[in-house]
């Protein structure tokens, strides 16, 4: 099938079949507040950087998240959570700087249209994309999809995981590695919540009666309950990868 691609600054009116597939594609405990509070400003500011997957009968199946900002190409240099990522891209327009690198966000696809490859055609997208606007390179803090079913196994050891015929062993690690993607680094904080007990009950639908670790069906790793303070704390590490990019003519 063919799809086309286009972007919210193109198409304004795709803005609610972004809000439509994020609605969807995340577990109800994920919501880093910091980064949640900075989304809406890729809608308003960088609607050009937004990507719908659109096929032959004109429904959005998949879209991509990606915002502009400046890397000294340094493994340390990239952001370590995803909010710093797009706080890095406000401040660069604030600033008036010339952004060099391209960093994806989000890909996500339609849950009725999974399993036909339309996650590496937005990663696809997104490397024409960084090509097009002239940057060095499209990175990406990738979240590994399996992970959540080894939330005790450490994220340095699982995402160096392999299977039989030498490919990552994640299935999204795999797809970035077949479109050309190296690793960079990890980092241990790509996306946080930080809320009280109650919230995380409502949103688990579990009972943590006392002060501890606990694991969550689809965490990446165990949460902390500290009960004194009323606060549970999750971090969830990430796998940044580095895409290769073809300059083109936009």
């Amino acid at each position: 099938m063919r799809y086309r691609v286009s972007t919210l600054d193109k198409e304004p009116g795709l803005r609610r079949h972004f809000e439509r597939l994020h609605g969807v594609a995340w577990p109800p405990f994920l919501r880093d507040d910091a980064a949640n509070a900075l989304w809406p400003q890729l809608y308003d500011r960088f609607a050009a950087f937004q990507i719908a997957l659109v096929d032959g009968a004109t429904r959005v199946v998949a879209i991509g998240n990606t915002i502009p900002f400046v890397w000294d190409r340094t493994p340390r240099g990239l952001p370590d959570r995803v909010a710093d990522v797009i706080a890095a891209g406000i401040a660069t327009r604030e600033r008036g700087l010339r952004p060099n690198t391209l960093s994806a966000l989000a890909a996500v696809v339609d849950p009725r249209r999974r399993g036909e490859g339309l996650s590496a055609r937005v990663l696809t997208a997104m490397q024409g994309l960084a090509g097009a606007h002239g940057f060095r390179a499209l990175v990406a803090p990738v979240r590994p999809s399996h992970k959540g079913r080894y939330p005790l196994t450490p994220m340095a050891r699982y995402a160096a995981w392999t299977r039989a015929d030498g490919q990552r062993f994640d299935p999204w690690l795999r797809v970035h590695e077949q479109l050309g993607a190296r690793f960079v680094r990890l980092t241990p904080r790509g996306n946080t919540v930080r809320a009280t007990v109650a919230m995380w009950e409502e949103r688990t639908g579990l009972k943590f009666p006392e002060t501890g670790r606990y694991v969550v069906p689809g965490a990446f790793a165990p949460i902390v309950v500290d009960r004194a303070t009323d606060r549970v704390r999750y971090d969830e590490a990430n796998v940044w990868m580095l895409h290769p990019v073809r300059r083109t003519r936009r």
